[in-house]
């Protein structure tokens, strides 16, 4: 009987631990691990691949490099380091998900599916602000190298110092600064897809002023379509009307009219077959490059080109001049993949690689991704 009752006291103890260490682990929790070192310095690179990374990049202030995950946010440096190195500062929220992540200056604003917003000071780890929500946000969608949530983050548009979120029938605007509501409006009918421009336009069905939310006026009739924008759709550059015409800073660019061009370093650029074609807003023929090349997009006044071969290429905006030109391999890596999502900021180019036989938007597929370290990196 007392073997019994000892067996008995024995299972419970293991019971009770049990509950308590699955609790500690997997109970609701936020866990804040702040930077212990001293803020890097700004590095200065020469043009070339720096490293590569099995997770994507969010380049911040030039000198820090923030990452996604389902259940965490976290940042190391330098930005120009050959991997991924231990975290300078963390955040974890568990059971949430991470739902966005995006960045101005040193201030790293992070959405999560609860709706909560944190904000996080990149120099030091500390958290700058947040605020609270009743309005769930959409859960974690970066896959494996988190690129979707850091370089993709739809819900958060940052313009004027106003960070604009999309909330359900809602949309805030918060000073970037202070998380203080800057303004809220009505969600628009058919605001669906949204888009800031480089002169601080939020626009959606309907174009506000993001530091005010005020109804932007003089614009072509829409929908309309923006071009020469950041991968996320950020700082668009122009943007075509209802009728397919070209704008640029709300004057008439005919240039932009090809649904082909783009805009990048303050230029309209096009490529079609072989030759890749440099214009101004009016149309006049400023440089052509020789060669077929998809147009990436633009840095200070370089135009970036990648090749078929995956050779980035940078010609200067003004004259078509080549600035940089190499192949976007670490080392002795072969170059035969397929490109995949990419960010350009910082000056620096961060690039998914994927097989040249990836299926087709299945980023869950085993063979999708080139190699663990899918992410390549370079200073431009």
């Amino acid at each position: 009987m007392t073997r019994v009752l000892l067996r008995t006291l024995a299972a419970a103890v293991l019971l009770v631990a049990s509950v308590l260490i699955g609790w500690r682990v997997l109970g609701p929790a936020e866990v804040l691990a702040s930077a212990s070192s001293p803020y890097p310095p700004l590095t200065i690179r020469a043009p070339g691949v720096t490293g590569r990374t099995n997770v994507a990049p969010l380049v911040v202030d030039g000198r820090l490099r923030v990452y996604a995950a389902k259940h965490q946010v976290r940042a190391d440096g330098p930005v120009d380091g050959r991997t991924v190195y231990t975290a300078r500062w963390s955040l974890r929220r568990w059971p949430e998900q991470l739902s966005a992540v995006t960045a101005s200056g040193t201030t790293v604003v992070t959405r999560w599916s609860d709706g909560e917003l944190v904000a996080v000071d990149a120099r030091t780890g500390e958290i700058a602000w947040r605020t609270t929500s009743t309005v769930p946000a959409p859960g974690y969608a970066g896959h494996r190298t988190g690129a979707a949530t850091v370089w993709d983050a739809q819900a958060l548009r940052i313009a004027a110092g106003t960070v604009v979120v999309t909330e359900d029938q809602e949309l805030l605007g918060y000073a970037v600064s202070t998380g203080e509501v800057s303004w809220r409006l009505p969600r628009p009918a058919g605001c669906a897809e949204t888009f800031t421009t480089s002169s601080a336009v939020f626009a959606c069905s309907v174009a506000y002023d993001a530091a005010t939310g005020k109804p932007v006026t003089g614009l072509p009739a829409g929908p309309w379509t923006p071009v020469g924008c950041e991968p996320d759709g950020s700082a668009c550059a122009g943007l075509r009307d209802a009728t397919g015409q070209g704008w640029i800073a709300g004057k008439r660019a005919p240039a932009l009219d090809d649904p082909e061009a783009t805009v990048a370093a303050g230029v309209v650029v096009s490529s079609a077959g072989s030759v890749v074609t440099g214009r101004s807003p009016a149309g006049a023929v400023l440089w052509t490059w020789n060669g077929s090349a998809r147009v990436l997009g633009g840095s200070d006044a370089t135009v970036l080109l990648l090749t078929p071969e995956n050779t980035l290429v940078g010609v200067d905006a003004g004259t078509g001049v080549e600035a940089l030109r190499f192949p976007l391999a670490f080392g002795t890596e072969s170059t035969e993949w397929k490109p995949g999502l990419y960010r350009i900021a910082g000056g620096y180019l961060a690039m998914e690689r994927l097989n040249v036989d990836a299926p087709e938007n299945d980023p869950e597929s085993p063979i999708y991704y080139l190699t663990l370290d899918t992410v390549i990196i370079a200073a431009l």
